[in-house]
């Protein structure tokens, strides 16, 4: 008996032994070596990746320019009457930006004020209510309201003739 479980023992240790130079193969995969040329690379796809977006950012960015503004007129060609017509079209462009930047604050500014609106609303409804902020007053002005108060009814009783009881002797 006691040479079978000393077999089992022998047969468990080469197994386990078997399982930890197999551990260790597999540990050796990734080298440092390996590691640095995977980062290396990792960062020239990545740096390539930034190159092609910018450039993609800049033709989108041409293009919107184009489309808004038009192509770019050569001036020094042109005849004096042909001039003026295009400073009067450039004018005019200008005009109507001004008006669509206006238009667009002003709903802005609506958009803003009903979105505080509808939060206050919000905050009612759910019963928890926002302490409005207290505006900043000076500590004097009360104090020298009084003093003028206080100035004028001395002026007052000045003022006034002190004029004698008869009944008092």
């Amino acid at each position: 008996m006691g040479d079978d479980s000393d077999a089992r023992k022998a047969e468990v240790r080469q197994r386990l032994q078997e399982e930890a130079e197999a551990k260790k193969k597999k540990k050796g995969f990734m080298t440092p070596a390996r590691k640095s040329k995977l980062r290396m690379l990792l960062r020239k796809k990545a740096a390539e990746e930034l190159k092609k977006e910018e450039a993609k950012r800049k033709e989108e960015r041409i293009k919107i320019v184009r489309e808004r503004c038009g192509e770019a007129k050569k001036l020094e060609v042109l005849r004096e009457d042909e001039l003026i017509d295009v400073v009067k079209g450039y004018y005019e462009r200008i005009l109507a930006c001004e008006s669509q930047k206006y238009d667009l604050e002003l709903q802005t500014f609506i958009n803003e004020y009903e979105i505080c609106e509808l939060n206050r609303k919000v905050q009612d409804l759910r019963g928890r209510f926002i302490r409005p902020q207290l505006k900043k007053v000076a500590k004097y002005e009360d104090k020298f309201a009084k003093l003028n108060k206080t100035a004028n009814e001395f002026n007052v009783k000045a003022k006034l003739k002190h004029i004698e009881d008869p009944k008092e002797p």
